[in-house]
């Protein structure tokens, strides 16, 4: 199935967001590596990540069985590591901005 979501993550967040945000990515189930870009693969699973005006995007093909788990576990793993709820701001998820 196909998934095309952004994330309340603004792209003026300092280095230090960046950072945390690779760990949290590298931490995640069928994590393939940042070679050119953030990317996960596995059996029916081919998706990416950038970073848009509009937040970060995350987009590609997963099985709905496995997106709505590996999804959850994403979205709780930023939420803790940044310190503010993380999700779609079309869902009323605010964006922290930073200077």
């Amino acid at each position: 199935m196909e998934h095309d979501i952004n994330l309340n993550i603004h792209y003026t967040a300092p280095k230090e967001v960046w950072e945390k945000i690779d760990t949290v990515y590298s931490s995640m189930p069928y994590w393939a590596g940042d070679k050119n870009g953030p990317r996960w693969m596995g059996k029916d699973i081919d998706l990416w990540a950038s970073v848009e005006p509009s937040g970060i995007q995350i987009a590609g093909t997963m099985p709905n069985d496995i997106w709505e788990g590996w999804y959850a576990l994403l979205k709780k793993r930023l939420t803790e590591v940044l310190g503010y709820e993380i999700g779609e701001p079309e869902e009323g998820y605010d964006f922290k901005y930073f200077d």
